[in-house]
């Protein structure tokens, strides 16, 4: 089972959010797909992944995405992936 739960801030209050769920299995090499579909239901930008967003997740269960992670200029402080197990 996978849960991860999706902020996005805005003058340092939750704006938006959703709860990402699936199925099947956590998987490292799928965190993009994960995040592709996240950014699709909030609306916004897909943010580029980097190696370090990765092991931030992965050492601290959370991630956090700032306005010079996106290609595009957003009008957001940040956006936040929490894994929920």
């Amino acid at each position: 089972m996978l849960r991860i739960w999706a902020k996005v801030y805005r003058d340092e209050r939750i704006s938006a959010q959703t709860t990402y769920e699936s199925g099947e299995k956590f998987s490292y090499a799928d965190f993009f797909r994960y995040l592709t579909e996240i950014c699709g239901a909030l609306d916004i930008p897909t943010p580029v992944l980097l190696k370090t967003h990765l092991f931030n997740f992965a050492k601290f269960r959370h991630v956090v995405f700032r306005p010079r992670d996106f290609m595009e200029s957003v009008d957001f402080e940040k956006l936040v992936l929490e894994n929920l197990l």
